[in-house]
């Protein structure tokens, strides 16, 4: 599950969103009163109620540029002179959750609310910093309340669905999770939420589709929850090749679940597992397969001939930085021109575009060593012998060719190995 606290940055953006635009009044539009201060000593109800009101000022422009002990400060001023003022109780609160007491959050809503009730938004934070303390049974009827009084609020549906998951309420997770689509039906994490609540059920006809749907919002998480559908065919047919490109897509986004799924597919595929042959044969054509897939993700690209990559289409259109993102997906689905290409990048790099020596595709060949991929063993061994974008290591480019039992890779290893005995010793000093 997402974190409790998603949608409280926008309570925060709520409460501190006049705050730019009073913090540039001039003293007659902020009130009689110019100095707050002033107001703390004077007994006129109505300085003292100007004053309050120009803490809450101060405070909210504290809160909006990230001060928040100057944020509390000032709260707290405002409450000195009018301990009946609901927005600065309301922020205060907020301050104090962002300042990470939650303690004192729960104090200061709680006395709020108790002569406040129908204070609808201190009501909501209170019940976040009780999910955040992970008091689930009292966040529940806060978040129950707030429902009643506000029924479509989408931020308190989602926590509620939060809170039932955690309860042991799957059923009620589940309706929550629902409502919130009802309303909001591109609400990424309600629908990974609610997919994972239905695979937890047993429910992986329903679960696959709202997967697919958040995986294709962009959400890394369900895109690793599609790909796994698709490699065991949870709620869908199996299909090695779709189970590659959310795995992918998932890896692009750092899923380090889905980096590793595809090194094992990537093992099947190198002959390194215990998989039977047919098996291996069928994963290699599975990567072939997410290889010509690609294209289709990017209509607007022409192909130049069988080998072309898709890759190299976007660097002809001076999409550099993208191209070396494709460019590495395709060589870890085995692309022989990918790889090539990735290494010609690397080291000359391309004007305007990409940089010589680009850590994203030195990233790239230490991954695919790692693994085993002969081709990426050699160009690292190279890079560390030359010293390229690398401080020179030449035991570590001897090591990595000796691992690697290529007649490429073995033919330059003894390159590396006569050229190093070639090298006289320094001289010595007498």
């Amino acid at each position: 599950m997402r974190s409790t606290t998603v949608g409280l940055a926008l309570i925060v953006v709520i409460a501190t969103g006049c705050a730019s635009a009073s913090a540039h009044r001039t003293p007659s539009q902020a009130g009689a009163t110019s100095d707050p201060a002033r107001a703390a000593s004077s007994s006129d109800p109505k300085a003292r109620e100007t004053g309050a009101r120009e803490f809450l000022v101060l405070g909210r422009t504290a809160m909006a540029s990230g001060d928040l002990a100057a944020a509390t400060r000032s709260f707290r001023e405002a409450l000195r002179l009018q301990p009946n003022l609901v927005e600065a109780r309301e922020n205060l609160g907020l301050a104090l959750y962002e300042m990470g007491d939650l303690d004192g959050t729960v104090e200061e809503l709680r006395a709020l609310l108790r002569r406040h009730p129908d204070a609808v938004r201190a009501r909501l934070v209170l019940a976040t910093a009780l999910m955040a303390k992970q008091d689930w049974a009292a966040a529940r009827p806060e978040l129950e309340e707030v429902l009643r009084r506000q029924p479509d609020l989408v931020q308190a549906l989602y926590s509620l669905g939060l809170v039932r998951y955690a309860r042991g309420d799957l059923n009620g997770a589940i309706e929550a999770y629902r409502q919130v689509l009802a309303r909001v039906p591109d609400h990424a994490d309600a629908r990974y939420n609610l997919a994972l609540v239905l695979k937890l059920t047993h429910h992986d006809a329903e679960a696959a589709p709202e997967f697919l749907a958040a995986a294709g919002a962009g959400h890394a998480r369900a895109q690793f929850f599609a790909g796994t559908a698709y490699a065991r065919g949870l709620g869908v047919e199996p299909d090695t090749m779709r189970a590659i490109l959310w795995w992918s897509r998932a890896a692009d986004q750092g899923n380090l679940e889905a980096i590793a799924a595809l090194g094992e597919l990537r093992q099947t595929a190198l002959g390194k597992s215990r998989r039977a042959p047919g098996e291996r044969r069928a994963v290699e054509q599975a990567f072939r397969d997410y290889r010509s897939a690609l294209w289709s993700e990017f209509p607007e690209l022409t192909r130049d001939g069988d080998d072309d990559t898709v890759g190299a289409a976007l660097l002809r259109q001076g999409r550099g930085p993208e191209a070396v993102s494709v460019l590495i997906s395709e060589a870890q689905a085995f692309s022989e021109p990918a790889q090539v290409l990735l290494e010609e990048l690397y080291y000359r790099g391309s004007p305007g575009q990409v940089p010589a020596h680009d850590n994203r595709i030195l990233g790239y060949f230490k991954s695919a060593a790692d693994e085993g991929l002969v081709r990426a063993r050699i160009a690292l061994a190279k890079l560390y012998a030359g010293g390229i974008g690398v401080p020179k290591d030449t035991p570590r480019a001897i090591s990595l060719l000796k691992a690697t039992p290529h007649e490429d890779a073995q033919r330059l290893l003894q390159e590396i190995s006569a050229a190093t005995e070639a090298v006289p010793p320094p001289p010595v000093r007498p």
